[in-house]
C-alpha cells in the first residue's frame, strides 16, 4: 500500500533532504526513515518530491512510501511525530494510488526565499532567513523578476552539469512582498534544478543593490554559451512552500 505524506522541516540541523554518506550531519530522508523502522520494525524507504540543500527549510515537502498493511495514519503519524527530531514535523498522511510518485506526479512546486532587510541584526532570524543590511530597490526588483517568467533555459542559473530537458524550465509566478523589514520572494514554476532559485533571487538580490541591471539579467538569460552566475543566495533564507499534484 503506498502513501502519500507532507512534512514541514527546519533545515539548518541536516545535510539536506538526501542521504549523503560523506556527510556528518543526517539528512531528512536518514530521520524521517528511522523513526519509520522503530515505529514499523522494518525498513522503509522514503521518496521526496526532490531535494532540498543543506540549510535549505521545507513547508510543505512531499514524499511517498510503501507499507505492507494498511496504517491506522492518526495513530501512525502521532507516533513518528512523537519519536522524531522536533524540527521535522508531518504534517499529514494520506493513501495513494500504487502507481503514484512524489516527484513524477508533481506537476507545480513554490518556493519562497526570505530577507531581513535591516541594519540592525536579528537573532530570532538566525538561520531562518538571509539578513541584508543594506538597503534593497524593491520596485527594481519586481521589475527584474519579470523576465524569469515563462519557459527559458536557465543553464545560466543551476550549477546542474547535465540535463535531459536541455535546462528549460517554466516558471509560471514570480512575487516579491515587502511586510516591514521582511521581503518575501515567492516562485512557482514545473520544477526547479539545483541551486536554480538561489541564483534567480541571489541575481534579484544584485540587482536591488544597483550593482546589476535588468539588461544583464535577460543577457545572462538568454546567453546560449554556458556560463553560470556567481551569485547565489545563502541557503538559511528557502524554503521549499508547497508541491502541487493533479
Amino acid at each position: 500500500m503506498r502513501y502519500l505524506a507532507i512534512c514541514k522541516y527546519k533545515g539548518t540541523s541536516f545535510c539536506g533532504w538526501q542521504k549523503q554518506s560523506e556527510s556528518k550531519l543526517p539528512s531528512i530522508q536518514d530521520e524521517i526513515e528511522r523513526v519509520f523502522k522503530r515505529i514499523l520494525n522494518k525498513e522503509v524507504k522514503i521518496y521526496g518530491s526532490g531535494r532540498t540543500d543543506a540549510g535549505v527549510h521545507a513547508l510543505g515537502q512531499t514524499f511517498h512510501f510503501d507499507v505492507d498493511k494498511e496504517l491506522d495514519i492518526f495513530k501512525f503519524k502521532h507516533g513518528v511525530n512523537e519519536l522524531i527530531s522536533p524540527d521535522v514535523v508531518i504534517l499529514s498522511i494520506t493513501k495513494v494510488n500504487d502507481d503514484f510518485h512524489a516527484r513524477f506526479n508533481a506537476i507545480s512546486k513554490t518556493y519562497v526565499y526570505k530577507i531581513v532587510n535591516t541594519p540592525n541584526y536579528d537573532p530570532f532570524y538566525d538561520h531562518l532567513a538571509y539578513q541584508l543590511k543594506q538597503p534593497l530597490d524593491i520596485k527594481l526588483m519586481k521589475k527584474a523578476a519579470k523576465i524569469f517568467l515563462g519557459e527559458h533555459n536557465f543553464q545560466n542559473f543551476t550549477s546542474k552539469e547535465e540535463d535531459d530537458k536541455n535546462f528549460v524550465r517554466l516558471i509560471s509566478k514570480i512575487k516579491i512582498n515587502k511586510q516591514k523589514d521582511v521581503i518575501l520572494i515567492s516562485l512557482t514554476g514545473n520544477g526547479f534544478m539545483r541551486y536554480m532559485v538561489r541564483m534567480i533571487v541571489g541575481n534579484l538580490i544584485q540587482v536591488g543593490l544597483g550593482k546589476l541591471t535588468i539588461e544583464n539579467l535577460k543577457e545572462n538569460l538568454e546567453n546560449k554559451q554556458r556560463k553560470p552566475s556567481s551569485y547565489k543566495a545563502p541557503s538559511d533564507g528557502l524554503y521549499l512552500k508547497e508541491v502541487c499534484y493533479k
